[in-house]
């Protein structure tokens, strides 16, 4: 086994797995999808070790995440020091890819991104994914920081407490009319555990552990539930009397005042605590937006220093 990496064979690499197929990392590369094929199998020789599962689109194997992670790395790198050096070329955009949450893009991380100063010339792509698995594009490779619910640090990875996403039980004045004024001596657990419930997707567990926690760990939402997978339409489906469900306090708050939302339990929220991780790289760019980010955060997520709540020990929402 040779122990070099060429550096063509692991740009190569990179390649196919960003574009998702050797079809068209061929044309990024300006080059055939047959010495796609062959540069892609000479790493593998070298290496030693399956780097690609040849799906689509492809996914590095354990292996293949270690030199994606090593190629991302380097291509960072060597755009900071050709901007430092003022090299040409160096005026092209930097690209920097981040795992976010739905309901983190949908209130204060847009913002956040906003912040960054713009001579930088940043270009996002952002990935939206639940914060519980953000961390596995980071292992993976696939982004170079990301929002996630896990304190513990990935391999290579430097982590920040960013404080909690804290959500409110709620329903509309209508639905709540129905399910609770209409039963006045029937507990909140057990016309929760009737009453429709909306979800985001198959994997958002905080109905289910609100009513786990008011019916000390039996049980969950009811199985009438409704699937909303975007942060805003959940919020609609919730306002427009499909269902109850956990809101972000900071969604939640105008549309109480206004009256399209009602408290089911407002001294039993639900916080869920978020972390910035990212590459251990010295790059300015990545500086500046850990720097936003962080700033943000401390002025939209709640850091928990007043009123009673649940840490959320349950799976967090897309």
């Amino acid at each position: 086994m040779m122990t070099e990496l060429p550096l063509d064979l692991v740009r190569t690499l990179l390649a196919v797995v960003d574009e998702g197929t050797f079809d068209a990392a061929a044309s990024a590369l300006h080059v055939t999808p047959s010495a796609v094929s062959q540069r892609v199998k000479a790493l593998e020789r070298r290496t030693g070790r399956v780097l690609l599962m040849r799906t689509k689109p492809v996914r590095p194997t354990e292996s293949g995440e270690a030199v994606v992670r090593f190629a991302r790395r380097l291509a960072r790198l060597e755009l900071d020091a050709r901007a430092e050096l003022g090299m040409t070329g160096s005026e092209e955009p930097t690209r920097l890819s981040i795992a976010v949450n739905s309901d983190s893009l949908a209130t204060w991380f847009l913002p956040a991104l906003a912040r960054v100063p713009e001579e930088l010339r940043l270009s996002y792509e952002l990935r939206r994914e639940d914060q519980d698995h953000t961390a596995a594009l980071l292992r993976e490779g696939l982004v170079m920081a990301a929002v996630t619910s896990s304190p513990d640090p990935v391999t290579g990875c430097s982590v920040q407490s960013l404080g909690r996403m804290r959500y409110m039980a709620v329903a509309g004045p209508g639905f709540a009319a129905r399910w609770l004024g209409d039963r006045p001596d029937v507990p909140l657990r057990e016309v929760l555990a009737d009453a429709p419930v909306v979800c985001f997707d198959r994997r958002d567990d905080l109905q289910d552990g609100f009513v786990r926690g008011l019916r000390r760990g039996r049980g969950g939402a009811s199985a009438l539930r409704h699937f909303v997978p975007t942060s805003e339409g959940f919020v609609d489906a919730v306002a427009a009397g499909m269902g109850w469900g956990m809101v972000p306090q900071v969604q939640a708050e105008p549309l109480l005042r206004a009256g399209r939302l009602v408290h089911l339990a407002a001294d039993r929220p639900i916080d869920v605590p978020l972390y910035w991780q990212q590459w251990k790289l010295d790059s300015p760019a990545l500086s500046a937006v850990a720097e936003a980010v962080a700033s943000a955060a401390a002025a939209a997520l709640d850091g928990g220093s007043h009123g009673p709540h649940v840490t959320s020990a349950v799976t967090g929402r897309g």
